[in-house]
């Protein structure tokens, strides 16, 4: 066999169309050529990392061997990609499987081209007779920053002859059409008749260790930890989950193995790399992150001689990124280097989608002119960072106190986060020292770490835009919190005193602001802009004043109450008061809807129409004014009021319900199905707001027998807080009616735009930010960069975990504890993809003919890509074999389902129909009690 690093020269191009090049050459060549894998194979050879000799056969050869009738296939499949619901139905997958299926027959039975043939042969035979190569697949749609693709083409090792070698590339073609492959690319919204296909061909090189390697941990996230699994002999067995092996967690700085675990061989092998194994992987892998730019998936093999070859890399598309979703820079690294710790604002207020661009943009003026916080957006998520509350003694004790009230699951990782040395506090501090340290942190520079854009106006500073206030300026940012703050104070007392007149002030800002919203027109597409990108800073701190107090008055006398009733009743007891609470606009919205289907079901046309129609078809019917006549001015007069609310409405680039009505008009639907009249929201607020009043009475009952004035106080702050509590919705109430009406200016923006030649369609306006619109007006056009954000939003609108806090080494701290300690009482195997999903078992033994419902766990004895179909509805994945590198996790993981691989017996002890929660960052798998 001739040797893997045998120089020799590089072979001349075999045909007119370069079908066959040497791997350096592919280096430079461009994807639509040689495939995702051939070029960044290429580009290692180029960098001078150890990789086999080989040649890419181009995808010129491809295009040249299918047949004509392949394209007709392929619009249709990209049609299906179109039109189809994000969960395809059984009906449409077995509709493309069966054009996959004669895609396939048609390139299975295609002749290669003469020329082709010469190219492969003349190629091969430069590689040296008889020599025993690896054929395998590269997709032009492959090695994505967004899609890995792994294992969706087929790959063949041990070939030897020419002969065999181009039997190979047909079945390497063919497998372009595999169901897995089809499935793969349309989950991933790629077209099929733009994918290509490209063939590598290389020297294989005799394994005495092998494996794959992480640059980055692929369970815990974290860039400064390297995973690798080896074993000895070939590392087919190793990706393709058949075996458990040796698994290494290595600090890439330094080598060192942090945490071994064996796999399943002969005990007495020993481990399958020693320290200086690791090191020299290490050192490879570093050198290929550092080529590509991103953490890599890296295959690598060990001759017999000691020496590492690297036979494949692409990226780790799986992590939570890093990046500032505007500039794709990496997050800001103060000058001293810590580690920082963020919290997703996103999920505690209950989104676990991306935020657009503008709506991102909007947040931060609306948010962080003034403010002591600092932010930042990786994954189109806002994350505030923490790291100045860790530090001090007032700062760690409001993060263990105030947290578990906004989110439980994120407080209980806060002790081990704070006994972190990373996070030590500062000694010697007090609560007013450790806000004083904050302060100090935020006046140094921490305040903000988004970089200054032209977009951003700092008018709150006095800078003009573009610029960074000077360190002379920050203080006032500072003062201007604290004076705000000490505004709120009278008007807090004034609350306190006469609750009724806060409710007419709180009406009379309405009034108010609905006058500020109001644009004089007619109005210029650069005075509609300036307009939205004002109003945020024009209102937010007359909304802030305006309604903090008297919410804030409630929340007060909540606590003055919990005091006067220590030694009488215990603090849960209050729990009951807060409930059906008058004055809240969310409750309020809801009654009034209910009212509206209440006489929509007195009317029978109406209640008829809506019972028998879908909220797509109503919506239509609804913009076309041919609803009934009740039910049409009934959902106009609640839209008027409501209209600008919406789901993910905090984001001011998601539809308002007065643009798209669906989801309403479904709501008013199902209230109309509504039978029991128990279960009648107004009856069950009624029912709520009785029982509060029946737990104060009974409250002041008890507190009278230690005192008469007790008694009268308590009552007196209870009904205070059912007063004013109710208020608490209001802040956001208005900032959402803030949001809807740019987002209305906006859309007119947009539609100028469209006119212009600027974008593509007027939604498009809601992926760039305000300083990108001035140019598109100027003239600049703006799809390219459209394309590239609604790529990114389109990504992450698939990612299902978000790490609840994220340190700014890439760990997400709920992984990463739940890895480090498994919980007890379930059955334990290797984390592969974190998330947590509650379903019912369905044991697999073999995909042929299986059948999975959405939702269900799929639990199997290992997988391969012949499985990846039934991942597209698995609401999570167990495997008896594999690691993390297995197929298996590495699919599960860019399909966002929570993943446990290597739990032994799980085919066994598991059975069809349980109900068990799997836990992919713990890699348990518990079974619900029945």
């Amino acid at each position: 066999m001739a040797s893997p690093s045998a120089p020799g020269p590089a072979p001349e191009p075999h045909a007119p169309e370069g079908y066959a090049l040497d791997l350096a050459e592919a280096a430079t060549a461009p994807l639509s050529l040689v495939g995702g894998k051939a070029l960044n194979l290429g580009r290692m050879v180029a960098a001078g990392l150890p990789v086999p000799r080989g040649f890419c056969l181009t995808t010129n050869a491809y295009r040249l061997a299918v047949p004509p009738e392949l394209a007709a296939l392929a619009a249709a499949l990209d049609a299906a990609i179109t039109h189809s619901a994000p969960d395809t139905g059984a009906g449409a997958r077995l509709d493309a499987a069966a054009q996959a299926a004669r895609a396939r027959d048609l390139v299975g039975a295609a002749p290669i081209p003469p020329a082709v043939e010469s190219a492969v042969r003349a190629a091969y035979l430069d590689l040296g007779p008889d020599t025993a190569v690896a054929v395998r697949s590269s997709a032009t749609a492959e090695d994505l920053p967004f899609a890995s693709f792994a294992g969706q083409q087929d790959s063949f090792t041990g070939v030897v002859g020419a002969d065999a070698v181009l039997a190979a590339v047909r079945r390497c073609w063919a497998s372009l059409w595999t169901d897995r492959a089809v499935a793969y690319r349309t989950a991933n919204g790629i077209s099929h008749a733009g994918v290509g296909l490209a063939v590598v061909v290389q020297a294989m090189v005799e394994a005495a260790t092998a494996g794959v390697l992480f640059t980055a941990n692929p369970v815990t996230g974290t860039r400064t930890e390297m995973l690798v699994n080896a074993s000895p002999g070939g590392g087919q067995a190793v990706v393709s989950g058949a075996v458990n092996r040796d698994q290494f967690t290595v600090r890439t700085a330094t080598a060192e193995a942090l945490h071994r675990v064996a796999g399943d061989d002969d005990p007495e092998r020993g481990w399958s790399l020693d320290d200086a194994g690791l090191a020299e992987l290490t050192r490879l892998g570093t050198s290929v992150q550092r080529l590509f730019g991103s953490p890599q998936d890296v295959e690598w093999v060990i001759d017999a001689a000691g020496r590492t070859w690297l036979t494949q890399s692409r990226p780790i598309t799986t992590l939570y990124p890093l990046e500032d979703p505007m500039t794709g820079e990496p997050l800001p690294v103060p000058p001293e280097g810590q580690t920082r710790v963020y919290l997703c604002g996103t999920l505690l207020q209950g989104l676990t989608r991306p935020i657009t661009p503008m709506g991102l943009t909007a947040l931060e003026l609306l948010r962080n002119q003034q403010g002591l916080w600092r932010y930042v957006n990786p994954g189109l998520r806002m994350f505030v960072d923490l790291t100045p509350l860790t530090h001090s003694r007032w700062g760690r004790r409001y993060l263990t106190r105030v947290l578990p009230l906004a989110d439980s699951r994120s407080a209980a990782l806060v002790p081990g986060l704070l006994a972190d040395p990373r996070f030590a506090s500062g000694e010697g501090q007090s609560a007013g020292t450790g806000l004083a340290r904050v302060a100090r942190h935020l006046l140094r520079g921490g305040g903000r770490t988004d970089r200054p854009r032209a977009d951003l106006p700092t008018r709150a500073t006095g800078a003009a835009p573009g610029e960074t206030p000077s360190p002379t300026e920050r203080p006032s940012r500072v003062g201007t919190s604290l004076g705000m703050l000490a505004d709120q104070l009278p008007r807090l007392a004034l609350a306190i005193l006469n609750p009724r007149g806060e409710l007419r002030r709180t009406d009379a800002y309405a009034r108010r602001l609905d006058a500020v919203l109001q644009l004089p027109g007619p109005a210029t597409a650069e005075e509609r802009l300036q307009f939205a990108e004002n109003l945020g800073l024009r209102t937010i701190a007359g909304l802030l004043k305006a309604t903090l107090p008297g919410f804030s008055a409630g929340y007060l006398m909540l606590a003055v109450a919990r005091r006067l009733l220590r030694g009488i009743a215990p603090p849960r007891e209050l729990e009951a008061v807060l409930r059906g609470l008058p004055h809240n606009v969310t409750t309020e919205m809801d009654l009034e809807l209910w009212r509206l289907a209440v006489t929509l079901r007195d009317d029978p046309v109406a209640r008829d129409a809506f019972l028998a129609t879908g909220p797509a078809a109503l919506a239509a019917r609804y913009r076309a004014g041919t609803l009934p006549n009740t039910a049409q001015s009934a959902v106009r007069d609640f839209l008027a009021r409501y209209g600008h609310r919406a789901v993910a409405e905090i984001d001011l680039g998601m539809p308002r319900w007065a643009e798209e009505p669906d989801h309403i008009l479904g709501v008013i639907s199902n209230y109309l199905r509504l039978d029991d009249p128990d279960q009648a929201p107004d009856r069950q607020f009624g029912l709520a707001a009785a029982h509060a009043e029946e737990r104060i009475r009974s409250l002041v009952d008890r507190a009278a027998a230690h005192g008469r004035w007790r008694a009268r106080l308590l009552e007196l702050a209870l009904r205070e807080v059912r007063e004013l509590a109710g208020l608490r919705e209001l802040p956001k109430f208005h900032i959402v009616r803030i949001l809807a009406e740019v987002h209305r200016q906006l859309l007119l923006v947009g539609g100028d735009l469209v006119r212009r030649g600027a974008v593509a369609t007027a939604g498009d306006v809601f992926f760039l930010d305000f300083g990108e619109l001035r140019a598109g007006l100027r003239g600049a056009r703006l799809q390219e960069t459209v394309a590239a954000r609604r790529r990114l939003y389109d990504v992450e609108l698939r990612r299902r975990h978000i790490p609840r806090l994220l340190l700014s080494d890439g760990t997400d701290v709920e992984a990463a504890a739940l890895a480090a300690a498994p919980p007890s009482g379930a059955l334990a195997g290797t984390p592969a993809s974190a998330g947590s999903a509650t379903g019912t078992v369905r044991v697999i033994m073999d995909p042929v003919g299986a059948r999975l419902e959405p939702g269900e766990i799929l639990v199997a004895p290992s997988t391969d890509p012949g499985w990846t179909p039934l991942f597209l509805t698995a609401g999570a994945l167990v495997m008896e074999m594999g690691g993390v590198i297995s197929h298996g996790a590495v699919v599960a993981r860019e399909y966002g389902i929570p993943a446990v691989v290597g739990v032994p017996d799980a085919t066994t002890r598991l059975r069809t129909g349980q109900l068990v929660t799997v836990d992919g960052a713990a890699g348990t798998v518990r079974v619900v009690p029945d």
